[in-house]
């Protein structure tokens, strides 16, 4: 039972993205009447819970760097927080993304318990807001006069075109559907991710990870917010901003989907470094911002008539109220959940700086006037690691991203490297032989921090070594990070260490 109530905030957030969300796959055909309201929401539940569940990854691993919520009642109320804030929007007829709501909530998780935001993680998140309506907004205009000019070629008859229309927009739909649950899946569920409690299933010799049946929870949470409460949002999308004729309408949700897929594609990314090309950088975006970019130039493409300014406006106002509204909220309702309810939302993490914190450090890199600076912290020890970084910046006069990079050394990750782990759980099919077999030289040693096993696997075989930070290296050395923050949380110890 206390399962079910603290996941329920992840649950009822699927169900408001699902409400909202589905606007920015089927909104405009639904508003150009080229599709039913029920055809689109059934056909977008469907394929919103197979990209959820089979390609459920999203935007977890970017979003744990923002903050990683340690406990199972800071998960529940980061997620009531982002979930109130969308549905608001919602009842507004407003289309903001649900990763806008989870990001604010996290960093007002930070403010909380005075953790540390990864500034780079944020900035690159940020960005993707502007980058991405502006990139949707090109596609549009690019595919709009392709597909003009070939309709116009074709000479179909009106029926002929009416129905490649109507199916068109539902293959669009489908495949951008799918693209919704994939990357979006973790802004509903991710927070869960380090907390959850499932274990592994296996059912007729097929393993169903703890994960992946999270995000099977939340991905039918979000059907249930496609078919219940998603026509508000679809109207306004689909005819609010702008009228749309069908064609135009199909051209939205493609380049819509076709911006999703840019942003979370590997292979893609590969294919661009191997040609010689920038490498689009893998962080998940908003489909909401997409559809609305992607509307947009269309609109501009026919010299800006008819676009509804003001409704433009109020979505624009949406889009930067939702993380302010979602930080604030969550930081009220964690002091509530924390002195009302005395419901411990976040487990004490202790940081301290010794010695062996400073020759790595010096390993790395760091300056030696800087680190000779932070002599007077030697051996001092406590759980605030905002604290610790204002210490360091002051001393130092280093930038807020090396500052972190000193908090996050001196973190104490007690890890145990237990035998039956690697025997049982571990996956012998992800990591490569050679990194199965320097597991398994250290099994039973004990380590305080995560970064001295990293040291230790590394000096074993090349294999568990970061590549140059080159694009080409990109795709290993991100798999690598996740490889190790895997087995980080496989070996951590229950009960870290706490500060005197």
């Amino acid at each position: 039972m206390e399962l079910v109530l603290f996941l329920s905030s992840g649950l009822f957030l699927g169900w408001s993205l699902g409400a909202n969300d589905a606007a920015n796959v089927f909104g405009t055909a639904v508003g150009a009447r080229m599709v039913r309201f029920r055809t689109a929401a059934a056909v977008c539940a469907v394929f919103v819970a197979l990209g959820a569940t089979i390609s459920g990854a999203g935007a977890a691993h970017t979003l744990g760097r923002l903050g990683e919520v340690n406990a199972l009642p800071g998960a529940f109320t980061v997620a009531l927080a982002a979930a109130l804030t969308t549905f608001w929007m919602t009842r507004l007829r407003l289309p903001v993304s649900t990763s806008q709501s989870i990001v604010g909530a996290i960093i007002g998780w930070n403010v909380y318990t005075a953790s540390v935001t990864d500034t780079r993680a944020l900035a690159r998140i940020v960005g993707t807001w502007v980058v991405c309506p502006v990139l949707a907004g090109v596609l549009a205009v690019l595919l709009f006069l392709v597909i003009r000019a070939a309709v116009a070629r074709s000479r179909l008859h009106l029926l002929r075109l009416d129905a490649l229309t109507r199916l068109g927009l539902l293959l669009v739909g489908a495949f951008g559907s799918y693209s919704l649950g994939a990357n979006n899946i973790a802004n509903v569920m991710g927070v869960f991710v380090p907390v959850q409690p499932f274990s592994d299933l296996t059912l007729a010799g097929v393993t169903v990870t703890g994960t992946q049946q999270l995000f099977l929870l939340g991905a039918l949470a979000i059907g249930a917010g496609v078919l219940t409460y998603s026509d508000r949002v679809m109207r306004t999308v689909g005819g609010g901003l702008l009228r749309l004729s069908p064609e135009a309408a199909l051209v939205v949700v493609l380049a819509q989907s076709l911006t999703l897929f840019l942003f979370a594609s590997e292979s893609l990314q590969r294919g661009l470094v191997a040609l010689g090309l920038p490498a689009i950088p893998l962080v998940p975006v908003s489909s909401s911002q997409a559809v609305v970019g992607a509307i947009l130039g269309i609109g501009l493409l026919k010299g800006g008539r008819g676009i509804r300014f003001n409704v433009l406006g109020g979505i624009a106002g949406g889009w930067v109220a939702t993380p302010v509204a979602a930080g604030v909220l969550a930081l009220l309702l964690l002091f509530v959940m924390d002195n009302v309810f005395d419901l411990r939302v976040s487990r004490t993490v202790t940081y301290r700086v010794d010695a062996a914190v400073l020759a790595e450090l010096q390993r790395r890199g760091l300056p030696a006037d800087g680190l000779a600076a932070l002599d007077p912290l030697l051996g001092t020890s406590g759980t605030n690691a905002q604290r610790l970084k204002t210490q360091v910046k002051e001393r130092t006069g280093w930038s807020d991203d090396r500052a972190a990079e000193v908090v996050q050394t001196a973190q104490l990750v007690p890890l145990h490297v237990d035998p039956a782990i690697i025997a049982s759980t571990v996956d012998r099919h992800w990591l490569t032989v050679n990194q199965l077999m320097a597991l398994r030289d250290l099994r039973s040693r004990t380590y305080e921090h995560a970064w001295e096993f990293h040291r230790d696997l590394a000096a074993i075989t090349p294999d568990w070594r970061p590549r140059p930070d080159l694009p080409g290296q990109q795709p290993w050395n991100r798999e690598l990070e996740r490889k190790l923050e895997y087995l980080d949380h496989l070996f951590a110890l229950n009960d870290p260490p706490e500060a005197p």
